[in-house]
């Protein structure tokens, strides 16, 4: 059988490479492609393949000069050949400390050894908060209510029927993991029996069904911080569900949906509102009074000559912001309103506002 593919090349090293530096390629690559950390099994063969060569001095001279024909093939004729060189194949050994290599990924280690239920951090939970306008900009504390899983007060966590208890695995021997050959490494994996924690439960608790925990519906209450925005997502750490095996909880995440207010609208820590103002006080300006998001009023000028539709700025008087301090803006468009009746006097005085006119506004469409 011959080489597959260029040893050098399969570990992304130079031909001229040092021992440290293809045993440091291997280390790296072995820990990316092994099985155990979910690696493609077939280029881990291979990296094993080209490091059981490179990593032997008089194996790599061989490789070296024989290179394609390396084990056994028979070469061109006249071009000689390794004598008794043999194929590496992918059930050789490899001089490395496996521990050294992967023993940061697995906390099992290899070979068999006992692996154990390991820590799982709890699920995070996403619910969704109503909040009036109001309550949004100034902040409240709100009760949301999640399904949290806690542990059965009937078999107290165990999963067993009381007045039982789980036996070891027969199939792992309590170790939790199972070893499998492969090729020149012996892969260690979870029982596939006990799931990993080598103890099986024979009479399940029927209150929990041998889960040693129930879910049930759990009030929590989540302080809003003013400013709160429609759609955003405020982060409450360790308040999901609870971790498995001494693992930390998860984080509880509140999606707060803001109710509509009947005249103010939000943008971030912005807020807008339509106000509508007379022919007069458009064309002579005035001094108006406006409500703001916080309740209070405030006096607002509005110049001279102001068209409908225009956006006038009343700064601070937004909403809070949500990150950082102060408020933002209050922006108010106006709306110039038409009387629809006009009395006499109001009429007459029209009249003579069109009499006294001047110029023509149209003069720029043709």
């Amino acid at each position: 059988m011959a080489p597959k593919g260029n040893y050098y090349d399969t570990l992304g090293v130079k031909k001229n490479a040092s021992a440290d530096e293809i045993k440091k390629a291997f280390r790296k690559l072995a820990r990316k492609h092994h099985p155990d950390a979910g690696g493609d099994e077939e280029k881990f063969k291979d990296i094993n393949e080209a490091y059981e060569v490179l990593s032997d001095t008089e194996k790599r001279e061989q490789y070296d000069q024989y290179g394609q024909y390396f084990g056994g093939q028979a070469p061109p004729q006249g071009a000689g050949g390794p004598s008794g060189a043999g194929w590496p194949g992918r059930g050789g050994n490899v001089n490395v400390d496996l521990g050294d290599i992967f023993g940061d990924i697995f906390t099992g280690g290899f070979g068999g050894r006992t692996r154990g239920p390991q820590p799982h951090r709890g699920r995070d939970v996403q619910v969704n908060l109503d909040l009036s306008f109001d309550a949004a900009l100034t902040g409240t504390s709100a009760q949301v209510q999640i399904e949290r899983a806690e542990e059965c007060s009937v078999c107290k966590g165990s999963g067993a029927k009381p007045g039982t208890s789980a036996v070891t695995c027969a199939t792992c021997g309590g170790s939790g993991a199972v070893s499998e050959g492969q090729g020149m490494f012996g892969f260690s994996r979870p029982c596939p029996r006990c799931g990993g924690t080598g103890k099986v439960i024979e009479q399940p608790c029927s209150a929990c069904r041998g889960l040693g925990r129930v879910v049930r519906m759990k009030p929590v209450t989540v302080n809003v911080p003013a400013g709160a925005t429609d759609g955003g997502k405020l982060r409450f750490k360790g308040q999901g569900q609870s971790g498995d095996a001494g693992g930390p909880a998860g984080d509880l995440y509140v999606v707060t949906r803001i109710k509509k207010h009947p005249y103010f609208t939000r943008d971030g820590a912005d807020v807008t509102m339509d106000l509508p103002i007379t022919v007069s006080e458009a064309a002579l300006g005035a001094q108006i009074t406006v409500p703001t998001p916080g309740g209070a009023k405030v006096k607002m000028k509005v110049p001279a000559g102001t068209q409908s539709g225009k956006t006038l700025r009343v700064r601070g008087k937004g909403a809070p912001k949500l990150k950082g301090s102060g408020s933002g803006d209050l922006r108010v468009k106006v709306k110039v309103v038409v009387p629809e009746e006009l009395s006499d006097e109001q009429r007459e005085l029209f009249e003579q506002l069109a009499e006294a006119s001047t110029g023509d506004i149209r003069a720029h469409i043709t």
